[in-house]
């Protein structure tokens, strides 16, 4: 059969698709539920690109750990940037939650067992928690953040008439101040249950190994000087002063190239 010039191009954009979302399915520790945007659109420097024709053509190196797998709507993830930034925001200490890819670290948890609740125990009958309790909601973790990041929108439009990405930073402080304190209503959950969800996690990406999408080129670990993950400390144990030691992430251990 002779395959007509469509024809080929249509074989080759598939080998793609199957090529970058098994890539990007690989790629993550703990695995998850792949869907969104894999091989359709991913992230490189930041800037969203298609696997089809960005970095590839132009020799570019694409981390495919910078790609939304529970996110499908851009505009929302882009709400769950902005907040993240203002938790942990850009400052002479180093980067903030953005540089470091803390919301594709929330991304990929949302999409895997952690924000499906896959391991906890989830049946009814439900009763209303306290303010020193934890996590008491019958929503999982990921439809507390659909939740919340509608809500954040639904109060900039309320407070401001205007889209939560585009206000100033001390008028998002303003919105994420009153999640915090309980103040915005939501369907199912507090608002602070979800802040404190939304800041923990950010933290989380800003410290965990970077194998999960977050502290971006280790940098997390850089600004407190932590040396992640290393084989052995023989050589400085005995020592009296404190010594630093570049960072090692799990990459380090399983990169063969």
């Amino acid at each position: 059969m002779i395959l007509t010039e469509q024809d080929k191009q249509k074989t080759m954009s598939r080998r793609r698709f199957i090529r970058n979302s098994g890539l990007v399915a690989g790629g993550l520790v703990g695995g998850g539920i792949v869907g969104g945007l894999i091989g359709s659109n991913t992230r490189n420097g930041g800037e969203l690109v298609s696997p089809e024709t960005g970095g590839e053509q132009m020799g570019e190196s694409i981390d495919f750990q910078q790609a939304p797998l529970y996110f499908s709507n851009l505009e929302r993830f882009a709400i769950l940037e902005a907040a993240c930034e203002r938790i942990f925001p850009e400052d002479d200490n180093g980067p903030g939650a953005i540089s470091l890819g803390v919301p594709f670290f929330i991304d990929h948890q949302l999409a895997g067992s952690w924000g499906h609740n896959a391991r906890e125990y989830m049946q009814g009958p439900f009763f209303p928690g306290t303010q020193y309790q934890g996590y008491q909601t019958a929503l999982k973790r990921h439809e507390v953040f659909d939740e919340g990041i509608s809500a954040i929108e639904r109060t900039s439009m309320s407070l401001f008439d205007t889209a939560f990405v585009e206000l100033e930073e001390e008028q998002q402080n303003e919105i994420l101040t009153q999640l915090a304190s309980g103040e915005i209503e939501m369907h199912g959950v507090t608002s602070n249950v979800f802040f404190r969800l939304l800041r923990s996690a950010t933290l989380e990406g800003v410290y965990a190994d970077p194998a999960y999408g977050g502290n971006k080129n280790m940098e997390g670990w850089k600004m407190k000087s932590f040396p992640g993950h290393q084989m052995s400390y023989l050589g400085q144990i005995e020592s009296e002063e404190f010594i630093e030691i570049e960072p090692s992430s799990l990459r380090s251990y399983t990169d063969h190239h």
